[in-house]
């Protein structure tokens, strides 16, 4: 279950769900088992510097590895370029949970 944070100055103009759609679908493309993508948009109100960041977090996985990393870092860069179409300053991780982290579906028993 990974999760997307996009946090981004609000002069920009883009469609902030479809562009976490598209993050979902690229890391499903990448990892077919990794789930749904939790995906929030925080614009800021308040900023210095028009600019847009995307924080994936995932669970450590054997499969993960670098090669995973770098190769879903540019299909995400690339999925950001399209759907922003101002100029901006632009940043994006991957960060990988320990097994300090949990993360399940909570359906309260009524």
């Amino acid at each position: 279950m990974p999760h997307a944070d996009l946090k981004f100055s609000n002069d920009l103009d883009f469609d902030t769900v479809s562009l976490l759609r598209t993050i979902e679908a690229t890391i499903q493309r990448h990892d077919a088992g990794s789930g749904e993508c939790k995906g929030r948009a925080y614009p800021a109100a308040q900023f210095n510097h028009t600019h847009c960041l995307l924080d994936v977090s995932m669970l450590t996985k054997p499969h993960r590895d670098s090669a995973f990393t770098q190769s879903l870092l540019a299909d995400l860069r690339a999925d950001m370029e399209h759907h922003l179409n101002q100029p901006c300053y632009l940043s994006l991780g991957i960060h990988y949970s320990d097994e300090n982290y949990i993360t399940t579906k909570h359906t309260p028993s009524v």
